[in-house]
């Protein structure tokens, strides 16, 4: 009997790819096998991006070979990719939301009657695609823009195998997911490699790079570092392979008890649609983090302090006065800045400069030209001090790095030097290293005296940065947490299985 490895699904060989001069891939090798999960990681900007997007036919390499199934390929566009079988599903879902989840996945392929779309056959082979992945409590008829993220996920998922995918590429799957939403996706994870279906799995997560994959290609600016058995390494030998050091701590000191912090913001008795009976207290120098699943009402409550979704009830009082947060444009003139988790739909202006991206707070709450020349200059040096790494300050916004410009939109609100900080997953989809730095500029802030509210669906994250913990369930404060607390004791709280506390 062989003992030789079935032959790859996919094959990539010297794969390498510039844009205007610049490599950005380099001689990066890499193969698939049918039921894998095959994990690519690395840091932002390290070639991941490019490569998935080689792979799925939305650029042309420069050099290289790309086999599939033994047979040579190049393909011209995404649709070449798909036609031969590769399905991508993005971080950021590329669904129409006023259709439903059956014309969504067979968009552009509809089953065709007599010249007229077939809608019962269309509903029908969707019901099917959904029950082969276990997914059948899913509506075909249902809009997907009602639905939640995760069953939108789901969605992007059965398109992919509507066109007979045999490898699929995800990217940062569980960016957007809950804890309990994560769970599910492993389980579907593990029904696509029953299929035998490739799966090239892209994450900065690397717990769940451990949970499912089999092999891990680690890449470093554009060239393949190494590849591993997953069985064979470990986290902190994989971390050095992405950033090239130790990290000797993954999340900087929290503050000292030495002596009670300032109350600067309260609310009390707190509600609007989305919030019921939330009581309070922010106080100066400490990271208070957020917990809750998703849906729970920790952005909820991130937006109504932000005055983007107001308070209708209750009472806000700001330093001892009373304050009304009814508008954004309040809430930063009270000194008030918001991390959103939404970096692409409301974070940034994609086609826009990362110097314009920078200055937007600034021009929203002072006339443009009220000291125009030195809000610049100070932005300038903002975007220095938090390391932002891109070709110019004219560069469009959309061609950096998750982490980049997470960095920039940080820089605009530092520009306004605010007093109270509400980050709502501040660091999702970015890599270790640019995490890190996002974790020690945090605490930086807060040991200069300023508010930070944190909202985290990474439970590691969230232990490791908070000098105290609220979770969220049903749009209430379900309870608080001590520096200190474990995982457990924050789901068991989210989850509703010991009664709610004030």
């Amino acid at each position: 009997m062989s003992d030789a490895l079935p032959s790859p699904l996919l094959t990539l060989r010297g794969i390498g790819k510039s844009f205007l001069g610049v490599r950005v891939l380099g001689e990066v090798d890499l193969d698939v096998l049918a039921g894998e999960v095959h994990a690519v990681v690395g840091e932002n900007g390290a070639g991941k991006s490019t490569l998935m997007k080689i792979v799925s036919g939305g650029y042309a390499p420069d050099e290289g070979t790309i086999t599939l199934d033994g047979v040579p390929r190049r393909f011209g566009a995404p649709r070449d990719a798909q036609r031969a079988g590769i399905g991508i599903v993005h971080q950021e879902f590329n669904l129409l939301p006023e259709r439903s989840v059956a014309e969504n996945v067979f968009l552009g392929h509809e089953p065709v009657r007599r010249g007229l779309v077939d809608r019962k056959a269309m509903l029908d082979r969707t019901a099917d695609l959904l029950a082969s992945i276990g997914e059948s409590a899913l509506p075909p008829g249902a809009p997907v823009g009602r639905l939640g993220v995760a069953q939108q996920q789901i969605v992007e998922i059965v398109k992919a195998l509507a066109l007979d995918a045999r490898l699929l590429i995800m990217d940062e799957p569980t960016a957007a997911l809950a804890d309990n939403e994560v769970e599910r996706l492993y389980a579907l994870v593990r029904r696509l490699q029953q299929r035998q279906i490739g799966v090239l799995y892209v994450s900065h997560r690397l717990q769940e790079v451990f949970d499912l994959s089999g092999r891990i290609t680690v890449l470093k600016d554009g060239r393949l570092v190494t590849t591993l058995n997953t069985a064979d390494t470990d986290p902190d030998r994989l971390v050095r392979h992405m950033v090239g050091r130790d990290l000797s701590h993954y999340y900087p000191e929290r503050a000292g008890p030495d002596e009670p912090r300032p109350v600067r913001l309260t609310v009390r008795n707190g509600g609007n649609r989305r919030l019921r009976d939330v009581d309070l207290r922010l106080r100066a120098g400490e990271v208070l983090g957020v917990g809750g699943l998703q849906g729970s009402g920790r952005s909820a409550l991130a937006r109504a302090l932000f005055g983007a979704a107001p308070f209708t009830t209750g009472d806000v009082t700001l330093d001892g006065e009373p304050v009304r947060l009814r508008s954004p444009r309040a809430a930063m003139r009270a000194g008030i800045a918001y991390l959103t988790e939404d970096r692409k739909g409301e974070g940034i202006v994609a086609g826009g400069s990362v110097l314009d991206n920078a200055l937007l707070a600034g021009r929203a709450l002072r006339p443009a030209w009220r000291g125009r020349a030195a809000r610049t200059a100070r932005v300038r040096d903002l975007l220095t001090a938090v390391d932002v790494r891109a070709a110019a300050e004219d560069q469009e916004i959309r061609f950096l790095s998750g982490g980049n410009q997470q960095k920039v939109v940080l820089a605009r609100w530092l520009a306004l030097e605010p007093g109270i900080l509400l980050f709502d997953e501040p660091t999702r989809g970015i890599d270790v290293g640019a995490k890190s730095a996002i974790h020690d500029l945090v605490r930086r802030l807060a040991r200069d005296g300023a508010v930070v509210l944190m909202i985290s669906s990474d439970l590691p994250e969230l232990l490791g940065m908070s000098d105290r913990i609220i979770v969220m369930r049903d749009g209430r404060i379900a309870g608080e947490l001590p520096a200190g607390a474990t995982e457990e004791d924050v789901l068991t709280l989210a989850l509703g299985t010991v009664p709610a506390a004030a």
